[in-house]
């Protein structure tokens, strides 16, 4: 039985305006509807289904990227001899994270009427996976391809374990991480998303979360908590007394194309949410998320350059980066009802929150060697509730609750996900493993042989 496509959520109305010339003309295939002010125009039901599937690929591929980019950015930020590690990690995980919601994660994401617990869990089937038929066949012309939605949803599911590979980088051992990715967006991921994107119940309460962050961002910082808790910090990251031995990255020029890379995709990650493109008015709102979600990287960026230089006398670059995604993080549960000012101000609380998060949790003694908790997790946080200054439709208690339960269900499931691997595989490597580097030991490939610290 093939599968039937279900958006991630639901628009709540569809606005009725023109669609694009471009389409009618190129396809020639129209028909007449009257509009709310009572004039005919020219509809092409095939040019609606074509810019829709169109917006899908483009902001999947987009999103895609973002991939290279948390590459790029965990892999400048650790230590040289453990840098094979991080990329072989981030290939292995995204190709994990693609098996995995094919064979279990898209349709237990959107059980449509296939609910086991009505609203709080679906079921899912082994058969039936294929996403769509060749060419046109079993195709609903009415929205957008199957395939280009399942692409899309695969992106945002990739980049949630993309933020666990930076938290426990240079300690975690490789193949109890690569089973947790597999167990995560198999399962987990998918769970807590068909809560708001698959029609459950906090999408019944009214939750809203528009491009995820909470369900994507807050979600991965939940599950990297669990990790860096389990597994611990890096041996020799922490004195006695608390104070905390610096351990810099081996290539920030790296760390700052991961950054902008992320920041393109992220384009993808926010405009493509909007989830049609088949009318001006879908299109004058994707232009209107894309400038929203970069003044609020750059918000968060000039925030975190300005606190720390009056902080610290001098300002610090890994937060300046952290700043920017984390701005990006706090638009994007809600990037298109904001004015640029308000998207402004919102990225840039995200950028200030982080600059006090990462220290804080260092005195925590939570090792969080990218900054991800922060960055995903506290600034998604703090997006998701910053929905209420925009939208009149959203209300604080329910942004409360949705970010609440996704975060406490994550962590709970991943922290006992990560006992268990620990108990059955020892999650961290040992300290001799850890002083010689991850390069050696784990892979016996070294990203820089001829010079490794």
């Amino acid at each position: 039985m093939m599968m039937q496509f279900n958006p991630m959520f639901k628009k709540k109305e569809q606005r009725m305006s023109k669609l694009l010339f471009l389409s009618t003309a190129v396809l020639g295939l129209s028909s007449t509807t009257l509009f709310a002010d009572g004039h005919a125009q020219d509809y092409s039901e095939s040019g609606y289904f074509i810019f829709n599937t169109l917006l899908f690929l483009i902001g999947g591929f987009l999103v895609m990227w973002m991939a290279a980019g948390f590459a790029m950015l965990e892999t400048g930020l650790v230590r040289s001899k453990n840098a094979s590690t991080q990329l072989l990690k981030n290939v292995a995980l995204f190709s994990l994270a693609s098996i995995a919601y094919f064979i279990v994660g898209f349709n237990l994401m959107y059980p449509g009427d296939g609910w086991i617990i009505n609203g709080w869990m679906g079921g899912f089937s082994l058969t039936g996976l294929e996403p769509a038929g060749v060419g046109a066949d079993g195709v609903d012309l009415t929205y957008a391809s199957v395939g280009s939605d399942f692409f899309f949803q695969l992106m945002f599911c990739a980049a949630t374990a993309s933020i666990v590979s930076g938290t426990v980088a240079e300690r975690v051992k490789l193949w109890p991480f690569l089973i947790f990715t597999i167990v995560l967006t198999g399962i987990f991921y998918p769970i807590s998303a068909s809560w708001q994107w698959g029609g459950g119940w906090l999408s019944e309460a009214g939750f809203s979360d528009f491009a995820g962050s909470t369900v994507v961002h807050a979600t991965g910082a939940a599950a990297a908590l669990a990790g860096a808790m389990v597994i611990g910090a890096r041996h020799g990251r922490y004195k006695d007394d608390g104070s905390v031995i610096p351990m810099p990255g081996s290539n920030l020029p790296l760390a700052t194309l991961g950054m902008f890379i992320l920041w393109l995709g992220w384009f993808g990650f926010n405009g493509g949410s909007q989830l049609a493109m088949g009318t001006i008015g879908d299109v004058a709102d994707v232009s209107r998320i894309f400038a929203n979600t970069n003044t609020a990287a750059a918000g968060g960026a000039v925030a975190a350059l300005i606190l720390t230089q009056i902080m610290y006398g001098k300002a610090d670059l890994t937060m300046v980066l952290n700043g920017a995604l984390a701005g990006l993080v706090s638009i994007t549960a809600e990037p298109l009802m904001p004015s640029l000012g308000l998207a402004t101000i919102i990225g840039a609380i995200g950028g200030v929150i982080i600059v006090f998060s990462v220290p804080l949790l260092d005195r925590l003694k939570i090792d969080d060697v990218v900054g991800a908790i922060s960055v995903h997790g506290i600034a998604g946080i703090w997006g998701t509730l910053a929905v209420v200054l925009s939208n009149s439709d959203a209300s604080f208690g329910t942004q409360l609750l949705g970010t609440v339960s996704i975060c406490l269900f994550t962590f709970i499931v991943s922290y006992i996900a990560w006992m268990i691997l620990d108990m059955l595989m020892g999650a961290k490597v040992s300290e001799e493993s850890e002083v010689e580097g991850l390069d050696k030991t784990e892979l016996g490939i070294e990203a820089y042989p001829d010079f490794s610290k």
